[in-house]
């Protein structure tokens, strides 16, 4: 299902694998906006895109007042297609809808800020319902103080969801788009906050797939995402004695990386475990080391899955968010999955995924894209994750 209206109300959501970035861009956006004109439109696209002849195709289609977000990705889905190089434009509109942006800048260093900063465009929606979603560079490391920051404005009451832009896994740069019809600016290092204001519920589901595997451990020494020591031994060490590896897996990236993906840290929580994914390790500080904070003093266990869990946790995510719609029809959803999850469940499960996706949402269309971190805050300050999928419906 690629589309749905509702009142008045419509969501679309468009695809597009071909090689010639504005007839890609033009594809895709005819898919979702079929001939209407958006409040929004997301783009996410692959990084091997000239992404200002993407946007031409793009851009004809929107209306005057048309916000366009969107950033570069490790994947991405929607019009029923999942694919690695690719452009995927979700977009909504009709009445009862309000969208404002702000966007930080130059956010390295000063990423709490950066959260306050895109979190103020909230103030100009009041809607009954409302959720502030982000779409930050994935580079900037402690990606979990723009979460801080954005809470500090948001508060308890409003829902916080997004994701971090991706690069294929390279690690060299993400890109992150802001604009609307008559221009959009690319960006990098920076955060795009986009207030969703709707006269009907919002949802937000959250999951993972993942389990405990062995004996729990105290993170006893870590400086935000670097962890130096696990039960008072260094942390690197700790780790691949767990694996059953030995020193030699650091000297091939691609296998330390596929190992790594497979057995993530859990942070023990109230409502489960939060996972962080172990990107690197040193072989000088014996350190290992993630995106997002892992506290010292934390509980931590190795976890573990299996490709069905892993793909099954897509579909659980978005019916979480069907859930929370307070029983009313969903109009489609924006869906944000981890690409070390499509790592872990390989390229084979990818196509699995996504039809458990529309197995949960039936006839609700979708698009999203695989990213560097996924933001989902429904309850407490907390809200920065990794190898999780998160799901915001709209109804």
């Amino acid at each position: 299902m690629d589309r749905v209206d509702l009142d008045g109300r419509w969501f679309g959501s468009g695809h597009s694998t071909l090689t010639d970035p504005a007839a890609a861009g033009a594809e895709a956006a005819a898919a979702a906006l079929d001939g209407r004109t958006p409040v929004v439109v997301f783009v996410f696209c692959s990084v091997g895109y000239h992404v200002p002849e993407l946007f031409d195709g793009i851009r004809a289609r929107a209306g005057a007042d048309t916000v366009i977000v969107g950033c570069s990705t490790s994947g991405q889905l929607g019009g029923g297609a999942v694919s690695r190089d690719g452009v995927s434009v979700t977009a909504w509109g009709g009445a009862g809808f309000a969208v404002r942006t702000h966007v930080s800048r130059n956010v390295s260093g000063r990423l709490r800020d950066a959260g306050v900063e895109a979190a103020s465009c909230l103030g100009a929606v009041d809607q009954p319902h409302r959720a502030l979603l982000m779409l930050c560079d994935g580079l900037t490391g402690n990606q979990h103080e723009i979460v801080r920051g954005a809470f500090s404005v948001a508060g308890a009451a409003v829902p916080l969801v997004g994701g971090c832009a991706g690069d294929h896994l390279t690690y060299v740069r993400t890109y992150q788009f802001h604009g609307g019809r008559d221009g959009v600016e690319i960006l990098s290092d920076a955060v795009v906050g986009v207030a969703v204001g709707s006269d009907a519920p919002l949802g937000v589901g959250i999951a993972h797939g993942w389990r405990k595997q062995g004996d729990a451990m105290i993170v006893t020494s870590s400086r935000e995402g670097r962890v130096y020591e696990l039960d008072g031994e260094p942390a690197l060490d700790v780790f691949l004695r767990r694996l059953g590896v030995d020193e030699s897996i650091l000297d091939d990236d691609e296998a330390f990386r596929h190992a790594a993906f497979l057995h993530p840290l859990g942070l023990s929580r109230r409502s489960g475990e939060d996972i962080r994914v172990i990107h690197d390790g040193d072989r000088d500080d014996r350190s290992v080391f993630c995106l997002a904070d892992v506290p010292q003093g934390a509980l931590v266990w190795l976890m573990e899955s299996d490709p069905g869990s892993l793909t099954d946790a897509a579909g659980q995510s978005g019916a979480q968010a069907l859930q929370t719609l307070d029983g009313g029809p969903a109009l489609g959803a924006l869906v944000f999955d981890c690409a070390a999850r499509r790592v872990a469940i390989g390229e084979d499960g990818v196509g699995s995924e996504n039809d458990g996706i529309a197995k949960a949402m039936p006839d609700v269309p979708f698009g999203g894209f695989y990213t560097t971190g996924e933001i989902a805050r429904v309850r407490g300050a907390l809200g920065m994750h990794h190898f999780t999928v998160v799901t915001l419906a709209l109804s």
